[in-house]
C-alpha cells in the first residue's frame, strides 16, 4: 500500500493501488498488473498493490456515476496526495477552484468521542470565522459539525436507507406475527383434530411429555423448512434489491447476501417461532379427557378467534403503511417540478481526453447542437452543465447592483433553448444566443425566486451581478420560471443560469426534446456524434423521465416492499379466517343440519356465518386502527417528508380488511348453506 515515502512533492515516481472490484472487473484479477504502469489522468504510475475486496474507499457503496462527468464517487484507484495537483491540472472533469479536502483522523489512545467532538467544533468555528471574514459577511453561521467512528465507513447509502430499512424491519417483524399466528391457529385445529389420536397413544402407554415433545418436533420441523426456503428467497430476493437500489441517480456495489450472523439470526428466530407458536397448540392437543363428540370448548374457539383479531389488526397497520408509502410516492411523482419531464433524452459525453482544443470544442458542440436539431422527430436540442434534481450543483452568494442584498444561488450553464428544450416558460427578456460567447457580454438569467429575492417588485433586466469567486459583471438578460435543482422535495432556490458558450470550455450535458419516443433517435444520436466528434466519449444516455425517477428510488422501495408485505399479510389473515371458519362449520355440521331441519333458511345460516366473521373483523379493526395511526407518526418521524394523520390512509386499511374478510368468509358461509340436513344428522 502506499506509505509515508511514496507520498513526496515533485517525486518523479508515481505510485498507485487498485480497488478490488477494478483489478477484477478491468484487469481479470491479473497478477501481472504489479510494476506495470497506468495512466491516471494521463499521469504516468506504477502499480504496487490491490486493495482487499471487502474495502470500498471511504464512500462505501458507491460506484462511478458517468452519468454527468463532473459528479462521481468513484474509488477505483488510490493515489498519493502529492499527485493530486498533477491531476488537477491534466483532468478537466476536475474543479480546480475548489480549496478542501477531506480528512481522516485516527484517535489517540485514551481519548473519547466527546473529546474529539469538542475540539472539532472549536476548529470548525474558526473556519467559518475566516470564511465570513472572507466573504465581508458580519454574521458567522451557527452550524456544528457531528464525529462519527469511521469503522464502517462513510456511506450515503446508510444515510439515504437506513432509517427506512428500520421501518421496514418492523414491518416484517408483523408479518412474521402474522404468519406465526396462522400456522398456530392451524396448528391448533390440526391438534384438536389428533385428540382421539392423542387418547389412544396415551391409553397405548405414551406418556404427555412425549407427546408433547412429538408435536413441539413437528413444529420445529415446519419452522426449520420454513426458514430454509426463506433463506434461498433472500439469496434471490437480495440480489434484486441491490439492482432496484443501482437505479438510482449514483449506482452502487454491494454485496448485501445472507452472510453468517444473517444465517444464525434466522436460525434463531425459526427456533424461537417454532417453539412459542407451537407450544401452546401441542400442549392444547393433548386431552385431558375424552372428548366425546368432539365438540369444541368455549376456550379453544376463544383462543382460535383471538388469534385472527391479532392477525386483522396487524394486517390493518401494514395495508395503512403501504398506504401512507404509496401515496407519498405518488405525491412526489406528480410534484411540479418547474419543467416538462416528458420526452427529453440527454446524452452525456465526456472529453477530457478528446484532445480538443477548447475553442474546437465549442465550435462542434454549436455544429453538433444544430445537426441534432435537424433530425427527424427532434423539435429542440441544447447543452447543460448540470441537468434538473441531479442531487448536485454549483451554488455560493450573489452581490446585486444597487443592493447591499447578497442572496445565496445556485448555478447552472446552459446553451441557447435550453428553457425551450425542458419545458421553463421565459417570464420576461430573452434567451440566450449563439452570440452570447467568450468576449461578448457577459449574460446571466435568473429564475422567479432569484429576481424576487435580490429585486423584490423591481424590474431586473438590465442590471448587473456578480458572484462568489467571480470579479466579473453579469448582465441580466432573462427571467425564467421556478424549477427544483437539486432535489424534487426541496424548495425551489434562487437560480442563475449563465450562458455556456461564455465559458472557456463549455458544458457537455445535451438535452433533447423528441416528438417521438426519445428512445427511437438514440442510434441517429450516437451516430451524429461519432461522426463530428470521433474522439469524444459517450457517457450514459436517458431520458429525463427516468433521471427524476431515480431521484426517488427510496420512495419507490419502500412503497413496493411494503405495498408486498401489506398484501402478503393481508392473505395470511384471510387464509387464517378461511381455515377458522371452515374448520368450525365442519364441527357445527350436525348443529347446521339440526338447525335446517327445524326450519332455517341457507340465508340465516350463511348470515350466521359471515356475522361470525365480520364480529372477528371489526375487533381487529377496533384495535389495528389506533396502533396504525401510532405506526404513522413513528414512520412519519423516520422517513423525510412522510405524512402522518391521514385519514385517507387508515380508511385504505380498513376497507381493504373488510373485503378482505368477507371474501374470505364467503366460501365457509356457502358451504354451511349447503349442508343437508339429512346427511348431517347422520354424521355422527
Amino acid at each position: 500500500l502506499i506509505e509515508a515515502g511514496d507520498d513526496r512533492m515533485g517525486s518523479p515516481a508515481h505510485v498507485a493501488v487498485l480497488s478490488w472490484s477494478f483489478w477484477k472487473n478491468r484487469l481479470g484479477l491479473d497478477p501481472a498488473i504489479l510494476g506495470r504502469k497506468i495512466m491516471v489522468e494521463d499521469v504516468p504510475a506504477t502499480v504496487i498493490g490491490v486493495a482487499p475486496p471487502e474495502f470500498f474507499g471511504t464512500q462505501v457503496g458507491w460506484t462511478e456515476d458517468i452519468f454527468v462527468p463532473l459528479v462521481g464517487w468513484t474509488e477505483d484507484i488510490f493515489v498519493p496526495l502529492a499527485m493530486e495537483p498533477l491531476i488537477h491540472r491534466k483532468s478537466y472533469t476536475s474543479n480546480a477552484g475548489y480549496k478542501w479536502l477531506q480528512l481522516i483522523g485516527r484517535m489517540k489512545p485514551g481519548v473519547s468521542m466527546e473529546q474529539v467532538h469538542a475540539e472539532m467544533n472549536v476548529l470548525f468555528r474558526r473556519t467559518l470565522e475566516i470564511e465570513a471574514a472572507d466573504r465581508h459577511e458580519a454574521t458567522v453561521p451557527d452550524w456544528s459539525i457531528d464525529v462519527a467512528p469511521a469503522g464502517a465507513g462513510l456511506s450515503r447509502l446508510r444515510d439515504q436507507f437506513s432509517k427506512p430499512l428500520l421501518v421496514l424491519m418492523a414491518i416484517v417483524g408483523l408479518l412474521l406475527l402474522i404468519a406465526c399466528a396462522n400456522v398456530a391457529g392451524m396448528l391448533l385445529a390440526r391438534g384438536a383434530a389428533r385428540r382421539r389420536e392423542m387418547a389412544l397413544r396415551i391409553s397405548l402407554g405414551a406418556g404427555r411429555f412425549r407427546l408433547v415433545r412429538q408435536l413441539l418436533t413437528e413444529s420445529l420441523l415446519l419452522s426449520a423448512v420454513a426458514a430454509a426456503l426463506g433463506v434461498l428467497l433472500a439469496y434471490a430476493g437480495s440480489d434484486s434489491l441491490v439492482r432496484i437500489m443501482a437505479t438510482g441517480r449514483f449506482p452502487v456495489e454491494l454485496s448485501v447476501r445472507p452472510d453468517a450472523r444473517v444465517l444464525l439470526f434466522t436460525a434463531a428466530v425459526a427456533l424461537l417461532t417454532g417453539v412459542l407458536f407451537g407450544l401452546v397448540p401441542a400442549v392444547r392437543a393433548l386431552p385431558l379427557r375424552d372428548s366425546g363428540r368432539g365438540g369444541e370448548t368455549r376456550t379453544r374457539r376463544l383462543f382460535g378467534k383471538s388469534l385472527i383479531v391479532a392477525q386483522v389488526a396487524f394486517s390493518v397497520v401494514l395495508l395503512t403503511a403501504a398506504g401512507m408509502f404509496v401515496r407519498n410516492l405518488a405525491s412526489l411523482e406528480n410534484r411540479d417540478l418547474g419543467i416538462n419531464r416528458d420526452r427529453v433524452l440527454m446524452v452525456a459525453l465526456d472529453p477530457s481526453h478528446s484532445g480538443y482544443q477548447d475553442d474546437e470544442l465549442s465550435r462542434d458542440f454549436e455544429r453538433l447542437l444544430a445537426r441534432l436539431e435537424e433530425l427527424p422527430g427532434v423539435r429542440s436540442a441544447s447543452i447543460c452543465w448540470m441537468p434538473p434534481i441531479a442531487g448536485g450543483g454549483s451554488d455560493g452568494t450573489a452581490s446585486v447592483e444597487g443592493s447591499n442584498v447578497h442572496p445565496y444561488v445556485y448555478k447552472n450553464w446552459v446553451a441557447p433553448r435550453y428553457f425551450e428544450t425542458v419545458g421553463m416558460p421565459l417570464v420576461a427578456g430573452r434567451d440566450f444566443n449563439f452570440q452570447d460567447r467568450v468576449g461578448s457580454p457577459l449574460a446571466v438569467i435568473i429564475n422567479q425566486t432569484m429576481a424576487r429575492v435580490g429585486f423584490g417588485a423591481a424590474n431586473p433586466l438590465g442590471r448587473h451581478v456578480t458572484f462568489d469567486g467571480d470579479d466579473h459583471r453579469y448582465e441580466i438578460i432573462g427571467v425564467v420560471g421556478d424549477a427544483k435543482y437539486l432535489e424534487i422535495r426541496e424548495a425551489t432556490p434562487a437560480t442563475a443560469y449563465r450562458a455556456t458558450f461564455q465559458q472557456t470550455r463549455p458544458a457537455s450535458q445535451f438535452v433533447i426534446r423528441t416528438a417521438v419516443p426519445p428512445v427511437q433517435i438514440v442510434p441517429a444520436v450516437r451516430r451524429e456524434v461519432r461522426d463530428l466528434l470521433k474522439t469524444v466519449l459517450i457517457g450514459k444516455v436517458t431520458t429525463l423521465a427516468e433521471h427524476i425517477d431515480a431521484s426517488i428510488v427510496q420512495e419507490r422501495l419502500i412503497a413496493m416492499l411494503s405495498s408486498l408485505f401489506g398484501a402478503l399479510g393481508s392473505l395470511l389473515a384471510a387464509i387464517g379466517l378461511y381455515g377458522l371458519l371452515a374448520y368450525t362449520v365442519a364441527r357445527r355440521t350436525n348443529e347446521i343440519g339440526i338447525r335446517m331441519a327445524i326450519g332455517a333458511q341457507r340465508i340465516d345460516v350463511v348470515r350466521m356465518v359471515l356475522r361470525e366473521a365480520l364480529l372477528m373483523v371489526m375487533a381487529g379493526l377496533a384495535i389495528g386502527i389506533p396502533f396504525s395511526m401510532g405506526a404513522e407518526r413513528l414512520a412519519a418521524g423516520a422517513v423525510p417528508d412522510l405524512r402522518a394523520g391521514d385519514a385517507l390512509t387508515v380508511a385504505f386499511g380498513v376497507a381493504a380488511m373488510l373485503a378482505v374478510g368477507l371474501l374470505a368468509a364467503y366460501v365457509p358461509a356457502r358451504r354451511a348453506a349447503h349442508v343437508d340436513p339429512m346427511e348431517a344428522l347422520r354424521y355422527e
